[in-house]
Order: C-alpha cells, then structure tokens, then sequence
C-alpha cells in the first residue's frame, strides 16, 4: 500500500522531458515589396470568400459546387479523421488503463509422482479459468504526453491542410473560369476579324478581276486571312481544355462540362483588394499554418525521444478464479496478482541518445522549411502586388487605344455614310477596332487573374475545421 502511494504521489509530481513548444515570430516588416503600395488599403483578416469580389454569380456558384464535390477535398477530409482517430486511440491508451477480460478452460492431467508426491495419479479434469487484468503505464517523465501531443499537432497538420486545398481548389476554379471566358470572348473576337478579312478578300478579289489591285496584293490579303483563321483552333482546344478541368475541379466527368453561363463581361476587376500585414499572413496562411503544425510535431518528438532516456513505470494487477467446475467459477476470487514494474535503459550502444539527437535535428530542419514557407508567401504577395501594378498600366494603354479605335470607326462609319470612304476602309477600320478589343481582353484577363492570385496568396478561406481543432485540444 505504501509502495502504491509512493507510486502515486511520484506520478502525480512528475515532469514532462523535452522543449515545450512556441509558435515562431511572425515576420517584423509591415510591407511586401521594397516600396509600399498606396493603391491597396490594408485589413486585419484576409477576405474569406474572395471570389465573390469578381461580381458573377456563374464563377461563385463553380466554386461552391467545387468546395462540396471536389475529390481532391474529399481525400483531405478523410485523411483528416483519420489523423483524429489515430489521436483518439493514442489518448485513450495514456489516459485511461487498460482492463481485459478473459474466460478459457483446458483438459488437463497431473501425475503427482512427477512433482515426488507418492500418491496415486487422478484422472483428467477440466480447469476453468476467469480473470480480469488492469495495465496501466505511468507517464512519469511525459514521454506519453509528448507523443499524445505530436498526433495532436498531426490533427492540426491535417486540419490546416484541408483549408489549403479548399483554398487552392477555389483558386484553381477561379483561375480557371477567368482563362475559360476570356478565350471564348478571343474566339468570338477572332472569328469576327475572320469575318472582316473574308469580305475584304472577296472587294480585293473583285478588284483585282476589274485590274484594280495586283495579284500580290490579293495574295497578302489571303495570307492575312489565314493567319487570323489559323488562330482559332488553337483557341478553341485551349478553351476545351479549360473546360475539362474545371470539370474535374468540380468533381464531374470532362463529357458534362457545360460552362457557357459564365461570360467574360460579367467578371470585374474588384475595386479594391484589402491587404493584410506580412504577420497576419503568417497567422492565416494555412500552408504556413500547417507548417507551423510540422514543427510542433517535431518539437514534441524530441520530448518522446528524451524521455526514452529515462525509466519506465507500469502497473499491473488482476483477479480470477480457477475451478474444475463452471458452476462454481463465480463463488470465489481464488486467484489476484498486483505488481510493479520498472524498467530503465543500461546499455543500448548508444542508440537512444543517437534517436535525441535525429529529433533534434529534425527539429531544426522543420523551423528551416517554415522559415522557407513564410518567405515564399512573402514572395508569392510581393509578385502578384509588382504584377498587378504592371496590369493596371497596361490596361490604361489598352482602354485608350481601343477606345480611340472605337472613335474611329464611328467616324469612318459616318464617313462611309456621306461616301467619303470606301466599304474596304470601313471594313479594315473594323478589323483594327476588333484587334484593339481582342489586345484589351488580354489585358484585362491578365489583370483578373493576377487579382485572383493575389487574393490567393493572402490565404483568405473558410475553414471547415475550426470546432474540430478546438475539441481534439479538449
């Protein structure tokens, strides 16, 4: 009884060996690139459902059919419980002892004479046997703990995980519809300059019969022709190809993909992304989250491999019954053991202190690859911000000059009206004005994307997973 107590009050006292664990500093600096950005206004949160900044119903509703069908997240969510059913059963295992019950019975036969007692030999008999056995390892010096604590910062590796993908998911369909739309709006453009080419050719075929133009004129005219009709195939199989993916980000076969709802007008560029500092990034990236949780993992695994270096305490006790009948197995309690055991490494060539110092190792490593992580969001903030303020400019240029073509036309329009030009000029007047709308387009695909992406990189997302993380922490 007193050697119980003992036992008691020492694991009752007892330490947990190992570093406990910090989250790392968040990143000092308040800006991404080397000079501010004035034209973005700042926020304390990235904004969670991004996407719907874009102004069309068609893209919100792919990215809510993809964050409920997408396989992709189905196996994060499944990968997911099963990080905590591995915690649940590893709690369980050190929280709580462990009773087994087990009922057997065997013929057996003594021969007495065997063991030098000279009386005559009985015959067979049946033994019964019941008990009920109690185990339970004191974790004295926390090693339990630390390993109950790594799978735990695996829950929240999974967990974060999960939100990346759902980030990443949203991302891709958003990339994805905005490059889908704007090669429909290309091909609709391009087939509209084939049009004007095509009755340009048939004035300069009609010119050169009456010995108006030569026949190398005609020749050039065909070749530009061709070139421009050249160029629609291949926009064609890339708009295709867009369209299978974002089936299969929706989780459906390439054979549904049906996405002409969604239209290149209906997309706008937000009129302003809200940028969070370099430190709130870093608390709600949920790559850099999960990186964060790696590191705690292996923070804790140099608590286990520490605490392999002490000894180890157990408890164990049962209680049964042996009869020759079955009848009687519940009379009595003739059988109760109850023991302490202790063990404590001697000699192990120094194995254990090799194992501490691998943890250690790779403990440093995982504060380098999060060291590595956070600057690469940095990175991926800090080029979509100088990209963006390219886009802008460009596009300026773009609107002006499709602008100033559109001018032009409705001049050569009235000009051709009063018989001032002639059907070939209005026409090669179109064709400029349509390459100027087909050069905006680019532009203003360029810029929705690289918005989408900046959106991105600051890992705004719903989590699926918060009431999770805090009850496996419970």
């Amino acid at each position: 009884m007193k050697t119980t107590l003992a036992v008691c009050l020492l694991m009752l006292g007892g330490c947990t060996v190992g570093p406990d664990f910090h989250a790392p500093a968040a990143p000092v600096t308040q800006n991404y690139t080397r000079s501010a950005s004035p034209a973005f206004s700042t926020a304390d949160h990235a904004l969670p459902q991004w996407w719907k900044q874009f102004g069309s119903d068609a893209l919100n509703r792919l990215v809510d059919d993809a964050l409920r069908n997408s396989p992709t997240l189905a196996q994060a969510r499944a990968r997911l419980t099963q990080a905590r059913e591995d915690y649940q059963a590893q709690a369980g295992a050190t929280y709580y002892p462990a009773i087994d019950a087990s009922l057997s019975g065997s013929r057996q036969k003594v021969d007495p004479a065997a063991f030098g007692v000279p009386v005559p030999s009985p015959g067979p008999f049946t033994l019964y046997d019941a008990s009920v056995s109690v185990s339970y390892s004191l974790d004295i010096f926390g090693g339990d703990r630390r390993a109950l604590e790594a799978l735990r910062a695996q829950v929240d590796y999974q967990a974060f995980e999960l939100d990346a993908a759902r980030l990443s998911i949203a991302g891709n369909v958003v990339s994805t519809a905005i490059r889908r739309a704007s090669l429909q709006a290309r091909i609709t453009l391009t087939q509209g300059m084939v049009d004007v080419q095509t009755q340009q050719l048939s004035i300069m075929e009609a010119r050169m019969a009456a010995g108006g133009v030569s026949r190398f004129d005609v020749r050039g005219q065909r070749t530009l022709l061709e070139q421009t009709r050249a160029s629609v195939p291949a926009l064609l199989a890339q708009r295709d190809a867009a369209d299978h993916r974002l089936a299969i980000l929706l989780g459906v076969e390439p054979s549904r993909a049906d996405f002409d709802a969604l239209t290149f007008d209906t997309l706008r560029v937000p009129d302003d992304v809200p940028l969070t500092l370099p430190s709130t990034l870093a608390r709600e990236r949920p790559d850099i989250r999960a990186s964060e949780a790696l590191l705690h993992q292996a923070s804790a695994n140099v608590g286990v491999a520490t605490a392999d270096l002490y000894p180890k305490f157990s408890l164990s006790a049962g209680v049964g019954s042996q009869r020759t009948s079955i009848h009687d197995m519940l009379d009595k309690l003739n059988v109760w053991n109850i023991g302490l055991n202790l063990s404590q490494p001697l000699f192990r060539g120094g194995e254990l202190r090799a194992r501490k110092r691998s943890a250690e190792a790779a403990y440093d490593a995982a504060a380098s690859a999060y060291r590595e992580t956070v600057l690469d969001a940095l990175q991926q903030v800090a080029d979509t911000l100088s990209a963006l303020q390219d886009d802008a400019d460009a596009q300026r240029a773009r609107d002006i000059a499709a602008n100033e073509a559109q001018a032009n036309l409705d001049t050569t329009h009235a000009r051709f009206a009063a018989g001032g030009v002639s059907r070939f000029d209005l026409l090669d007047t179109q064709r400029q004005a349509l390459q100027t709308q087909l050069d905006r387009t680019l532009a203003h695909a360029s810029r929705l994307s690289d918005t989408a992406a900046l959106f991105q990189a600051l890992g705004g997302i719903e989590s699926e997973t918060v009431t999770s993380r805090a009850s496996a922490r419970r």
